[in-house]
């Protein structure tokens, strides 16, 4: 057993031993599939604290020729598999981890020249009549061919270098070909598997490492379900630790991922695992991922506002889900050529979620949100942030049914967020959202609600917590009447989707006259 290889599986029983431990073993299954084909190289990307590390540690006490590994997997999903034991402790395994490297060295020459001098140094000692002090890829030519036995080769933190090293072509450019020249078509690779936040980096109109398929957050392919927690995991989890799921969902879900297989289409709604697991121990909801890196790094990006990149962050903090192109992002940290390739580098860093049927990003959960909060507090964005500031006092005038404040208070937002487009109903949804930014404390906010014989604009839904407060149902109109939005309502029967609450339930006609420039809201009580 090495630090290199064959580590062995203490680090993935550790993972055992915690006290929350979600089986994803069903990763397994998916490896074995392409364990010596052509498609034995894999990439999978997703933002920090998603699983990653485990997922290499747990196929690492796997794939380990050098320890009976059985007794940890038996009661896991994979031994229900019809490949489990034939691929159980049969490889050499080599499990590395990048940053550990780059961390002990000054460049990447060095870099790579301590990571062969290592793992050099391990083969020899367990293969000492096959090598000698060669590079590495002759080593494991050599030890291959008296063997007979491939190696499982474990990258973790792959894109390490593009993160530190953001402006360094050169050393990128080597980092790659070294990757490329050790593993391209090499048959000593019975499966070359890398994890890291970033797809692998494009040059031109190629990558150096195109023999790897990629499952990223844009797509994710089988791989979905195996990084995050999935909606039905969250769940056994709350009834477990008596959590509200409901909390749960509004805190720390949102990454909304979309697999296509021979089988059919299947969406999850993936939750940051990291967050659950310190909710159900802490047993209080708190932001949990974001401890891990400051909000300094969403604020680097976003205040770049290139080609509108400002309104884009504003629409979404205001709950908007906005049209983005992936397709030219260079996979690096650097290289924007449009605000689309700055979101893009925002859902891979788990800042955005990407929904890849209709194409649009939109701010996954409540815990993020707050990190764009905290970001604009430290930015010139003072505008926004007043809103979100005083949307508290506006919700109350909404609840005691102030129509004259509501209007002031959406007037007053308006003004404070003049920076977008202001000519439909669209962009007064936009205002209206963020004027009541507080609202989602005690409610679950619907945009489009299928009501009745329509949508209905914006539906506040109590919280179970929250029961007291008023449901409310809002009807925008741009330049017609807010008496003419309350009738809309009724005469559609859009409170029919909220049934349930309405003893408890208010009406808010909101119009933007284009020729006063002035808002003017209707509130009602709705009882039947």
């Amino acid at each position: 057993m090495g630090s290199y290889l064959n580590p062995g599986s203490f680090i993935f029983r550790n993972s055992l031993n915690s006290k929350i431990y979600v089986d994803k073993s069903g990763l397994i299954e998916k490896t074995n599939e392409y364990l010596n084909t052509e498609q034995r190289f894999l990439c999978v990307s997703r933002p920090r604290r998603f699983g990653k590390s485990m997922a290499a540690n747990m196929l690492a006490a796997y794939y380990d020729c050098a320890e009976d590994t059985a007794e940890l997997f038996e009661k896991l999903q994979i031994s229900n598999c019809s490949s489990y034991r034939a691929h159980l402790n049969q490889y050499d395994v080599l499990k590395l981890n990048m940053q550990d490297f780059l961390s002990m060295t000054h460049n990447v020459s060095d870099m790579l020249n301590l990571l062969q001098t290592r793992i050099v140094s391990e083969l020899k000692r367990k293969y000492p009549d096959y090598i000698t002090d060669e590079p590495l890829i002759f080593a494991m030519q050599d030890i291959f061919s008296q063997i007979g036995r491939p190696f499982v080769i474990l990258i973790d933190e792959w894109d390490c270098l593009f993160r530190e090293y953001k402006q360094d072509k050169d050393a990128q450019k080597q980092y790659l070909d070294f990757l490329r020249a050790w593993l391209k078509d090499k048959d000593y690779v019975a499966l070359a598997y890398m994890t890291g936040i970033l797809p692998i980096k494009k040059y031109g109109s190629h990558s150096a490492l195109n023999m790897f398929y990629e499952y990223s957050m844009t797509a994710p392919g089988e791989f979905a379900p195996y990084f995050g927690f999935t909606e039905e995991e969250v769940k056994a989890l709350c009834d477990e630790y008596h959590m509200s799921f409901e909390d749960a969902h509004d805190w720390y879900d949102g990454y909304g991922l979309v697999s296509h297989a021979f089988s059919g289409t299947k969406k999850y709604s993936m939750y940051s695992p990291k967050s659950v697991v310190e909710a159900m121990l802490r047993h209080k909801y708190d932001t949990y991922w974001n401890q891990t890196e400051t909000y300094e790094a969403l604020k680097m990006y976003i205040q770049m506002n290139i080609d509108g990149l400002k309104d884009a962050v504003v629409e979404m903090i205001a709950g908007a889900r906005i049209p983005v192109h992936t397709g030219t992002f260079s996979n690096d940290m650097t290289t924007f050529s449009t605000k689309d390739d700055v979101l893009t580098l925002l859902v891979h860093l788990g800042y955005l979620t990407y929904d890849s049927e209709q194409e649009v990003v939109s701010i996954p959960n409540k815990e993020v949100a707050q990190e764009y909060i905290n970001a604009l507090s430290t930015m010139d964005w003072h505008e926004v942030l007043a809103s979100v500031k005083t949307s508290k006092k506006l919700l109350e005038s909404l609840w005691n049914m102030d129509a004259d404040a509501v209007a002031s208070g959406i007037e007053q937002a308006h003004k404070e967020i003049s920076i977008l487009q202001y000519n439909d109903e669209n962009s007064l949804s936009c205002t209206i959202n963020l004027a009541f930014y507080f609202a989602r404390e005690y409610y679950t906010v619907v945009r489009e609600l299928p009501a009745g014989k329509g949508f209905a604009d914006v539906c506040f839904i109590p919280r179970r917590l929250y029961a007291d407060k008023p449901a409310v149902v809002m009807e925008l109109k741009w330049d017609k009447s807010a008496e003419g939005a309350i009738a809309q309502v009724k005469e559609k029967g859009y409170t029919d989707a909220l049934k349930d609450y309405h003893g408890n339930l208010l009406l808010a006609g909101i119009n933007y006259d284009k020729q006063t420039k002035c808002h003017s809201c209707v509130i009602e009580r709705f009882s039947v």
